[in-house]
């Protein structure tokens, strides 16, 4: 089981940037991956920065411009977000998978992000 609590949301206007937290109740050592995803009203969740086998990849319309970090000391991943876009609007959250005899995921309450002036 892993619990995971995210923080950090909130309004910012165009250009400006913002650092979501998400601390999970283990080790991330423990943790096969950790993502960030994302859902705008009326869209589907989407995949916005994983870690994988210490690899970071980004989906193309963030990159450049997250940045996707970890504290393993205090079993914390940080999204850092820079130039925000009225786009990046959504509920923000963190995943976690550990795969053991398949594959679970457990996920963050969520964090709304607001881009607007």
């Amino acid at each position: 089981q892993v619990q995971l609590v995210e923080s950090g949301g909130g309004l910012v206007q165009p250009g400006g940037s913002l650092r979501l937290s998400c601390e999970a109740s283990r080790s991330i050592f423990s943790i096969d991956v950790m993502g960030w995803y994302r859902q705008a009203p009326g869209k589907e969740r989407e995949l916005v920065a994983v870690i994988l086998t210490g690899e970071t990849n980004y989906a193309d319309s963030v990159k450049g411009r997250f940045t996707f970090s970890r504290d393993n000391a205090k079993n914390t991943v940080y999204l850092e977000m820079n130039s925000l876009q009225s786009e990046d609007t959504a509920v923000y959250y963190c995943n976690a998978k550990i795969i053991s005899d398949g594959v679970r995921n457990y996920w963050g309450q969520g964090t709304q992000v607001t881009v607007s002036s």
